[in-house]
């Protein structure tokens, strides 16, 4: 017999019918209810009317559950099983328990906080998928705006960003990079002026402008502007290029140990040298939220930028 498609039985039916197929009793199963008998049975009644099936088999008591009673049985508790799930994976969802996390980081970023962020973030939300991409500060900015990144950290300042949030994040400063057997290691007293007459390896202005202009500014500083000769996707690339005699250049300190074997570090003095590194969102789903606020829960001083 088939049912019209307007019936609906409810979730509370359902479990009414689970309480007295489980107890044999209608009072027990009542008390189990926290109802009266009376609306019991009737409930049961008016469900047993409305599939058009007997589901329990009375006598003076009840005597058990019909076979359909007993498939009805197995389908309710599957019922509500998934209707607590359903609610569960809701709320989780809502409060950032669960879903998808996509954080963009430059590549020096890696060498700093954000991998202790990471892992506190991985265990006190276990069941948030973490996408981490390394995106150049300019890129980050693009998929904000086209939402296919939740947070970046990044550098600043962001050219015509008034849409995106910044949130300070870390702090790093800039040193020389320079290729472990080149003549120039062997000066105690290295600077940046020494620098004037090799060639360099830096990275396209248009991914990281602010960052770009510090080096420049530096070098004209020191008296010479800098002679690019080779332009790199990412501190990585940079830091490869210099690694195999390419050239010099000046990256993030926080990279210092990347190629050690490779490639001579050399820090620069001066407040000029050193930059911040900034979490940056536009719109915040549930997970980037929890994330945000976990992160504001280790460190209570952050403040929203202006």
């Amino acid at each position: 017999m088939s049912i019209d498609i307007q019936t609906r039985i409810t979730l509370r039916a359902m479990e009414q019918f689970i309480a007295v197929a489980e107890e044999l009793h209608f009072h027990r199963a009542a008390e189990r209810l926290n109802m009266s008998q009376p609306p019991l049975t009737s409930a049961i009644r008016k469900l047993e009317d409305t599939i058009g099936v007997t589901l329990i088999e009375r006598g003076n008591r009840v005597l058990g559950l019909t076979p359909a009673g007993e498939k009805f049985l197995s389908e309710a508790r599957e019922i509500l099983r998934q209707a607590e799930q359903a609610i569960t994976a809701t709320v989780d969802m809502a409060a950032g328990r669960t879903g998808l996390l996509r954080v963009g980081y430059i590549g020096s970023a890696l060498y700093g906080r954000l991998p202790n962020v990471i892992r506190r973030f991985r265990t006190s939300h276990p069941n948030v998928r973490l996408e981490l991409r390394e995106v150049t500060t300019a890129a980050q900015v693009n998929a904000l705006r086209e939402g296919t990144l939740d947070i970046g950290v990044l550098i600043p300042p962001l050219m015509h960003a008034e849409d995106i949030e910044q949130i300070p994040f870390d702090h790093d400063r800039l040193c020389m990079a320079i290729p472990k057997y080149h003549p120039l290691n062997e000066r105690s007293d290295l600077t940046l002026t020494d620098l004037a007459n090799e060639p360099f390896i830096l990275w396209p202005m248009v991914e990281g402008r602010g960052f770009h202009l510090q080096v420049i500014r530096l070098c004209a500083n020191a008296g010479f502007v800098p002679m690019i000769t080779q332009e790199a996707h990412g501190m990585h690339a940079v830091l490869s290029l210099v690694s195999v005699g390419a050239g010099v250049s000046i990256v993030p300190q926080s990279m210092s140990g990347f190629r050690g074997d490779q490639i001579s570090y050399h820090p620069l003095l001066g407040s000029e040298s050193a930059f911040d590194l900034v979490l940056s969102y536009r719109y915040l789903s549930p997970s980037a939220q929890a994330f945000i606020d976990a992160l504001k829960e280790k460190s209570p001083d952050l403040d929203q930028c202006a």
